[in-house]
């Protein structure tokens, strides 16, 4: 009566499908992958005092990633190597753009609240250089 089916079809459209899985979840893997080692690069670099390598292995990450997470992460990294004690190359003004940037463009971030601690932070050690600087004039001023 009727011929029997061969299910011969169905068997290679399932070992496709898989294969296109298996490729999507390995290459999945493998950018989370590279995402965390340049994130732990980093902090693996700032340990070890070298902020212009972390820096760069943030920088990576950005350009990857743009305004995307973990592109929070790597922003608020650049704004705590720039407003690090340590850094011989630290710049408040830096620290507090690069946290200003990750507030606006993040603003769902876990990082969103630190960020804005950190800017009040910074913006206090600003306003309080200047006193230092009037107070110095004012000094200058009496002395002569």
């Amino acid at each position: 009566m009727g011929r029997k089916q061969a299910r011969t079809g169905k068997y290679i459209y399932l070992y496709v499908a898989s294969l296109t899985l298996l490729f999507l979840f390995v290459l999945g893997c493998a950018t989370l992958r590279d995402r965390e080692d340049h994130l732990l690069r980093s902090q693996r670099l700032i340990a070890k005092g070298d902020f212009k390598g972390a820096l760069e292995a943030n920088q990576k990450v950005l350009s990857v990633y743009g305004n995307r997470p973990p592109g929070d992460e790597a922003l608020f990294s650049m704004g705590l190597i720039y407003a690090h004690s340590a850094n011989p190359d630290k710049d408040f003004k830096k620290a507090l753009s690069i946290f200003g940037k990750l507030i606006k463009e993040f603003p769902q971030s876990s990082l969103h609240e630190e960020a804005k601690i950190w800017t009040g932070v910074l913006q206090v050690i600003e306003k309080s250089k200047q006193v230092d600087i009037e107070i110095e004039k004012m000094k200058q001023e009496v002395f002569r």
